[in-house]
Protein backbone atom coordinates (compact mmCIF):
# COMPACT_ATOMS: atom_id res chain seq x y z
CA UNK A 1 0.00 0.00 0.00
CA UNK A 2 1.39 3.47 -0.91
CA UNK A 3 0.48 7.25 -0.19
CA UNK A 4 1.69 10.12 -1.35
CA UNK A 5 0.76 13.69 0.04
CA UNK A 6 1.08 17.08 -1.09
CA UNK A 7 2.47 20.56 0.85
CA UNK A 8 1.91 23.87 0.68
CA UNK A 9 5.72 24.10 0.50
CA UNK A 10 6.00 22.41 -2.95
CA UNK A 11 7.25 19.39 -1.87
CA UNK A 12 5.28 15.80 -2.54
CA UNK A 13 6.36 12.83 0.11
CA UNK A 14 5.71 8.94 -0.59
CA UNK A 15 5.27 6.61 1.49
CA UNK A 16 4.77 2.67 1.34
CA UNK A 17 2.73 1.41 4.36
CA UNK A 18 4.57 -2.49 5.90
CA UNK A 19 3.89 -4.50 8.42
CA UNK A 20 6.45 -4.10 11.57
CA UNK A 21 7.54 -6.95 13.85
CA UNK A 22 6.55 -5.22 16.96
CA UNK A 23 2.85 -6.16 18.65
CA UNK A 24 1.21 -4.61 21.03
CA UNK A 25 -1.04 -6.24 23.44
CA UNK A 26 -4.31 -6.16 21.36
CA UNK A 27 -3.30 -4.80 17.51
CA UNK A 28 -0.44 -5.41 14.85
CA UNK A 29 1.74 -2.23 14.57
CA UNK A 30 2.45 -0.68 11.10
CA UNK A 31 5.10 1.14 9.43
CA UNK A 32 5.03 4.55 7.40
CA UNK A 33 8.19 4.34 4.99
CA UNK A 34 9.34 7.05 3.41
CA UNK A 35 9.88 6.57 -0.42
CA UNK A 36 10.91 10.02 -1.45
CA UNK A 37 10.47 13.75 -0.69
CA UNK A 38 11.24 16.99 -2.47
CA UNK A 39 10.28 19.90 -4.09
CA UNK A 40 8.71 18.64 -7.18
CA UNK A 41 6.30 21.98 -7.56
CA UNK A 42 7.45 25.71 -8.10
CA UNK A 43 4.44 26.53 -6.20
CA UNK A 44 1.98 24.69 -3.28
CA UNK A 45 0.46 21.35 -4.58
CA UNK A 46 -2.89 21.30 -4.62
CA UNK A 47 -4.06 17.79 -5.63
CA UNK A 48 -2.82 14.38 -5.75
CA UNK A 49 -3.77 10.94 -7.67
CA UNK A 50 -2.59 7.15 -6.98
CA UNK A 51 -3.64 4.33 -8.93
CA UNK A 52 -1.35 1.24 -8.40
CA UNK A 53 1.98 2.16 -9.42
CA UNK A 54 1.38 5.50 -10.96
CA UNK A 55 0.90 9.14 -9.12
CA UNK A 56 0.25 12.06 -10.28
CA UNK A 57 0.17 15.73 -8.34
CA UNK A 58 -1.20 19.25 -9.87
CA UNK A 59 -0.22 22.61 -8.44
CA UNK A 60 -0.68 26.71 -8.45
CA UNK A 61 2.36 26.32 -11.08
CA UNK A 62 -0.50 25.26 -13.58
CA UNK A 63 1.66 21.89 -13.84
CA UNK A 64 1.03 18.24 -13.76
CA UNK A 65 3.85 15.73 -12.83
CA UNK A 66 4.02 11.97 -12.47
CA UNK A 67 5.79 9.35 -10.81
CA UNK A 68 6.31 5.42 -10.28
CA UNK A 69 5.99 4.63 -7.25
CA UNK A 70 7.64 0.69 -7.95
CA UNK A 71 11.03 2.95 -8.62
CA UNK A 72 10.30 6.04 -6.41
CA UNK A 73 11.27 7.71 -9.65
CA UNK A 74 10.00 11.20 -11.23
CA UNK A 75 8.67 10.40 -14.75
CA UNK A 76 8.52 14.23 -15.67
CA UNK A 77 5.86 16.50 -16.22
CA UNK A 78 2.78 17.53 -18.45
CA UNK A 79 2.75 21.01 -19.31
CA UNK A 80 -0.97 21.31 -20.35
CA UNK A 81 -2.18 24.15 -18.20
CA UNK A 82 -0.23 26.40 -19.62
CA UNK A 83 -1.85 29.59 -17.73
CA UNK A 84 -4.06 27.66 -14.78
CA UNK A 85 -3.74 26.31 -11.59
CA UNK A 86 -4.74 22.06 -11.48
CA UNK A 87 -7.30 21.66 -9.00
CA UNK A 88 -8.21 18.16 -9.08
CA UNK A 89 -6.70 14.94 -10.54
CA UNK A 90 -8.19 11.45 -11.22
CA UNK A 91 -7.21 8.29 -12.71
CA UNK A 92 -9.68 6.07 -14.19
CA UNK A 93 -8.63 2.28 -13.74
CA UNK A 94 -10.80 -0.31 -15.32
CA UNK A 95 -11.99 -2.89 -12.60
CA UNK A 96 -10.05 -5.90 -14.29
CA UNK A 97 -6.94 -4.08 -14.64
CA UNK A 98 -4.38 -2.63 -11.32
CA UNK A 99 -2.62 0.45 -14.13
CA UNK A 100 -4.94 3.10 -15.04
CA UNK A 101 -6.62 4.06 -18.76
CA UNK A 102 -6.52 7.38 -18.16
CA UNK A 103 -5.98 10.84 -15.77
CA UNK A 104 -8.27 13.27 -15.78
CA UNK A 105 -7.22 16.93 -14.88
CA UNK A 106 -9.57 19.89 -13.87
CA UNK A 107 -8.00 23.36 -13.67
CA UNK A 108 -9.21 27.07 -12.57
CA UNK A 109 -9.87 28.41 -15.83
CA UNK A 110 -13.17 25.50 -15.89
CA UNK A 111 -11.63 22.79 -17.85
CA UNK A 112 -11.47 19.51 -17.76
CA UNK A 113 -8.66 17.19 -19.41
CA UNK A 114 -8.63 14.24 -20.75
CA UNK A 115 -4.78 11.90 -20.82
CA UNK A 116 -4.99 8.59 -22.31
CA UNK A 117 -2.39 6.70 -19.98
CA UNK A 118 -0.51 4.76 -22.82
CA UNK A 119 1.23 7.16 -23.51
CA UNK A 120 0.35 10.06 -21.09
CA UNK A 121 -1.13 12.55 -24.53
CA UNK A 122 -4.17 14.66 -24.20
CA UNK A 123 -7.13 13.63 -25.76
CA UNK A 124 -9.15 16.30 -25.89
CA UNK A 125 -9.71 19.13 -22.85
CA UNK A 126 -13.69 20.48 -22.58
CA UNK A 127 -14.96 23.60 -20.91
CA UNK A 128 -17.41 22.55 -18.51
CA UNK A 129 -17.93 25.34 -16.04
CA UNK A 130 -17.70 29.30 -16.48
CA UNK A 131 -15.46 29.17 -13.44
CA UNK A 132 -13.25 27.49 -11.47
CA UNK A 133 -13.64 23.33 -11.00
CA UNK A 134 -13.34 22.41 -7.76
CA UNK A 135 -13.70 18.76 -7.95
CA UNK A 136 -14.40 15.61 -10.06
CA UNK A 137 -15.62 12.38 -9.63
CA UNK A 138 -15.39 9.48 -12.42
CA UNK A 139 -18.01 6.77 -12.82
CA UNK A 140 -16.69 3.10 -12.02
CA UNK A 141 -17.35 2.39 -15.66
CA UNK A 142 -15.34 5.48 -17.05
CA UNK A 143 -18.07 6.50 -19.26
CA UNK A 144 -18.85 9.72 -17.54
CA UNK A 145 -17.92 12.12 -14.73
CA UNK A 146 -19.44 15.04 -12.23
CA UNK A 147 -17.69 18.20 -11.56
CA UNK A 148 -18.51 21.03 -9.62
CA UNK A 149 -17.48 24.34 -9.68
CA UNK A 150 -16.90 27.88 -8.24
CA UNK A 151 -19.80 28.83 -10.68
CA UNK A 152 -21.93 27.46 -8.13
CA UNK A 153 -22.74 24.48 -10.79
CA UNK A 154 -22.85 20.77 -11.46
CA UNK A 155 -22.13 19.33 -14.78
CA UNK A 156 -21.56 15.98 -16.18
CA UNK A 157 -18.97 15.53 -18.64
CA UNK A 158 -19.57 12.71 -21.45
CA UNK A 159 -16.34 10.86 -21.40
CA UNK A 160 -16.90 8.49 -24.33
CA UNK A 161 -17.31 11.69 -26.69
CA UNK A 162 -15.43 14.02 -24.67
CA UNK A 163 -17.95 17.30 -24.58
CA UNK A 164 -21.10 18.74 -21.01
CA UNK A 165 -24.15 16.79 -21.37
CA UNK A 166 -25.31 18.35 -18.51
CA UNK A 167 -24.83 21.69 -16.15
CA UNK A 168 -26.86 22.72 -13.49
CA UNK A 169 -27.19 25.60 -11.31
CA UNK A 170 -27.21 24.46 -7.44
CA UNK A 171 -27.24 28.07 -6.20
CA UNK A 172 -24.94 27.10 -3.76
CA UNK A 173 -20.25 26.49 -4.14
CA UNK A 174 -19.71 22.51 -3.71
CA UNK A 175 -16.53 21.98 -3.08
CA UNK A 176 -16.19 18.21 -3.13
CA UNK A 177 -18.17 15.63 -5.35
CA UNK A 178 -17.73 11.58 -4.78
CA UNK A 179 -19.42 8.73 -5.98
CA UNK A 180 -20.18 5.87 -4.09
CA UNK A 181 -18.92 2.19 -4.59
CA UNK A 182 -22.28 1.38 -6.81
CA UNK A 183 -22.18 4.39 -8.45
CA UNK A 184 -25.35 4.73 -7.79
CA UNK A 185 -25.21 7.73 -5.85
CA UNK A 186 -23.27 10.35 -5.32
CA UNK A 187 -22.06 12.76 -2.21
CA UNK A 188 -21.86 16.45 -2.45
CA UNK A 189 -20.06 19.07 0.17
CA UNK A 190 -20.79 22.31 0.64
CA UNK A 191 -19.56 23.95 3.54
CA UNK A 192 -20.27 21.53 6.52
CA UNK A 193 -23.03 19.93 4.44
CA UNK A 194 -22.99 16.25 2.41
CA UNK A 195 -26.23 16.09 0.06
CA UNK A 196 -26.60 12.28 -1.38
CA UNK A 197 -28.00 12.26 -4.28
CA UNK A 198 -29.49 9.35 -6.72
CA UNK A 199 -26.83 8.96 -9.31
CA UNK A 200 -29.63 8.37 -12.16
CA UNK A 201 -31.34 11.87 -11.87
CA UNK A 202 -29.30 13.62 -9.19
CA UNK A 203 -32.48 13.73 -6.57
CA UNK A 204 -31.82 14.47 -3.21
CA UNK A 205 -31.84 11.19 -0.62
CA UNK A 206 -31.02 13.37 2.52
CA UNK A 207 -28.03 15.60 3.75
CA UNK A 208 -25.99 15.26 6.29
CA UNK A 209 -24.53 17.88 8.53
CA UNK A 210 -21.13 17.89 9.92
CA UNK A 211 -21.63 20.57 12.19
CA UNK A 212 -17.96 22.18 10.63
CA UNK A 213 -16.49 22.95 7.17
CA UNK A 214 -15.41 19.39 5.81
CA UNK A 215 -12.54 19.47 3.55
CA UNK A 216 -12.29 16.15 2.70
CA UNK A 217 -14.14 12.93 1.76
CA UNK A 218 -13.67 9.43 0.99
CA UNK A 219 -16.47 6.59 0.40
CA UNK A 220 -16.01 3.14 2.11
CA UNK A 221 -17.79 -0.24 1.72
CA UNK A 222 -21.56 -0.96 2.26
CA UNK A 223 -22.70 3.09 2.17
CA UNK A 224 -20.23 4.30 4.32
CA UNK A 225 -18.56 7.66 3.80
CA UNK A 226 -15.71 8.78 5.67
CA UNK A 227 -14.99 13.09 6.23
CA UNK A 228 -12.55 15.24 7.81
CA UNK A 229 -12.10 18.97 8.43
CA UNK A 230 -12.16 21.63 10.55
CA UNK A 231 -13.12 19.65 13.49
CA UNK A 232 -9.76 17.53 13.31
CA UNK A 233 -11.89 13.90 13.84
CA UNK A 234 -12.59 11.39 11.39
CA UNK A 235 -16.32 10.89 10.88
CA UNK A 236 -17.93 7.79 9.37
CA UNK A 237 -21.99 8.21 7.66
CA UNK A 238 -23.93 5.41 7.28
CA UNK A 239 -25.22 7.31 4.06
CA UNK A 240 -28.15 4.90 4.07
CA UNK A 241 -29.40 5.85 7.43
CA UNK A 242 -28.03 9.64 7.09
CA UNK A 243 -26.65 8.99 10.55
CA UNK A 244 -22.95 8.66 12.39
CA UNK A 245 -21.76 5.37 12.48
CA UNK A 246 -18.73 5.66 14.46
CA UNK A 247 -16.19 8.94 14.73
CA UNK A 248 -12.38 9.04 15.77
CA UNK A 249 -12.89 12.34 17.94
CA UNK A 250 -9.70 14.77 17.95
CA UNK A 251 -7.64 12.16 15.13
CA UNK A 252 -5.60 15.17 14.46
CA UNK A 253 -4.61 18.42 16.27
CA UNK A 254 -4.88 20.20 13.16
CA UNK A 255 -7.74 20.46 10.22
CA UNK A 256 -7.68 17.19 8.19
CA UNK A 257 -7.04 17.84 4.67
CA UNK A 258 -7.43 14.50 3.56
CA UNK A 259 -8.73 10.98 3.69
CA UNK A 260 -7.73 7.56 1.51
CA UNK A 261 -9.92 4.31 2.72
CA UNK A 262 -6.17 1.75 1.74
CA UNK A 263 -8.74 -1.56 2.57
CA UNK A 264 -11.00 -2.66 -0.73
CA UNK A 265 -12.96 -5.34 -1.21
CA UNK A 266 -11.18 -7.71 -2.70
CA UNK A 267 -12.96 -11.38 -2.10
CA UNK A 268 -10.54 -12.50 0.16
CA UNK A 269 -10.83 -10.16 3.41
CA UNK A 270 -12.16 -11.70 6.51
CA UNK A 271 -13.71 -10.25 9.80
CA UNK A 272 -10.04 -10.33 11.08
CA UNK A 273 -8.38 -8.16 8.82
CA UNK A 274 -8.18 -4.44 9.96
CA UNK A 275 -9.88 -1.84 7.73
CA UNK A 276 -7.64 0.36 7.11
CA UNK A 277 -8.12 3.95 6.80
CA UNK A 278 -5.49 6.81 6.20
CA UNK A 279 -5.36 10.59 7.31
CA UNK A 280 -3.59 13.40 6.77
CA UNK A 281 -3.50 17.22 8.73
CA UNK A 282 -2.32 20.72 8.09
CA UNK A 283 0.10 20.39 10.53
CA UNK A 284 1.92 17.32 8.55
CA UNK A 285 1.06 14.50 10.11
CA UNK A 286 0.06 11.26 8.18
CA UNK A 287 -1.84 8.32 10.10
CA UNK A 288 -3.19 4.91 9.46
CA UNK A 289 -6.35 4.05 11.23
CA UNK A 290 -7.55 0.36 11.97
CA UNK A 291 -11.15 2.09 12.19
CA UNK A 292 -13.24 -0.77 13.22
CA UNK A 293 -11.70 -0.10 16.69
CA UNK A 294 -13.46 3.43 16.95
CA UNK A 295 -16.83 1.66 18.31
CA UNK A 296 -15.48 0.36 20.60
CA UNK A 297 -12.90 2.59 22.19
CA UNK A 298 -10.62 5.92 20.93
CA UNK A 299 -8.32 3.81 18.78
CA UNK A 300 -4.83 4.73 18.73
CA UNK A 301 -2.96 4.78 15.00
CA UNK A 302 -1.31 1.68 13.46
CA UNK A 303 1.22 3.64 12.07
CA UNK A 304 2.20 7.28 11.97
CA UNK A 305 4.37 9.58 9.85
CA UNK A 306 5.25 13.56 10.75
CA UNK A 307 6.50 15.17 7.57
CA UNK A 308 6.89 18.54 8.88
CA UNK A 309 5.31 20.20 6.29
CA UNK A 310 1.74 21.87 6.08
CA UNK A 311 -0.06 19.25 4.09
CA UNK A 312 -3.02 20.07 1.35
CA UNK A 313 -4.11 16.74 0.21
CA UNK A 314 -3.40 12.86 0.14
CA UNK A 315 -4.11 10.22 -2.11
CA UNK A 316 -3.07 6.42 -1.95
CA UNK A 317 -3.42 3.08 -3.61
CA UNK A 318 -3.74 -0.57 -2.18
CA UNK A 319 -2.16 -2.43 -4.82
CA UNK A 320 -3.48 -5.79 -4.87
CA UNK A 321 -1.87 -6.92 -8.51
CA UNK A 322 1.73 -6.69 -8.13
CA UNK A 323 2.44 -9.27 -11.12
CA UNK A 324 2.05 -6.87 -13.71
CA UNK A 325 3.82 -3.76 -11.98
CA UNK A 326 6.79 -4.62 -14.31
CA UNK A 327 4.90 -4.34 -17.60
CA UNK A 328 3.58 -0.96 -16.54
CA UNK A 329 6.71 0.01 -15.23
CA UNK A 330 8.35 -0.91 -18.65
CA UNK A 331 5.45 1.47 -20.42
CA UNK A 332 6.17 4.13 -18.31
CA UNK A 333 9.55 4.20 -18.70
CA UNK A 334 8.66 4.99 -22.18
CA UNK A 335 6.27 7.58 -21.80
CA UNK A 336 6.68 10.98 -23.92
CA UNK A 337 5.22 13.16 -20.63
CA UNK A 338 5.96 17.05 -22.81
CA UNK A 339 2.51 17.65 -23.48
CA UNK A 340 1.70 20.97 -24.63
Amino acid sequence: MSLIAGSYEKFIWGYKLKPSNHYSSDQKTLTLTQLFSYPAHLSPITTVAVSGTAAASGGTDDTIHLYDLSTSSSLGAIHHHESSSVTSLAFYTPQNLSVPRNLFSTSADGFVSIFDADPFVLLTSVKVHKKGVNDLAVHHSGKLALTVGRDDCLAMVNLVRGRRSFYHKIGKEASLIKFDGSGEKFFMVTEEKVGIHQAEDAKLLCELDGKKRILCAAPGENGVLFTGGEDRSITAWDTNSGKVAYCIEDAHSARVKGIVVLTKNDGGSTAENPYLVASASSDGVICVWDVRMAIKEKPLPLAEAKTNSRLTCLAGSSTKCEFDCWLYTGLLSSFNVNCH
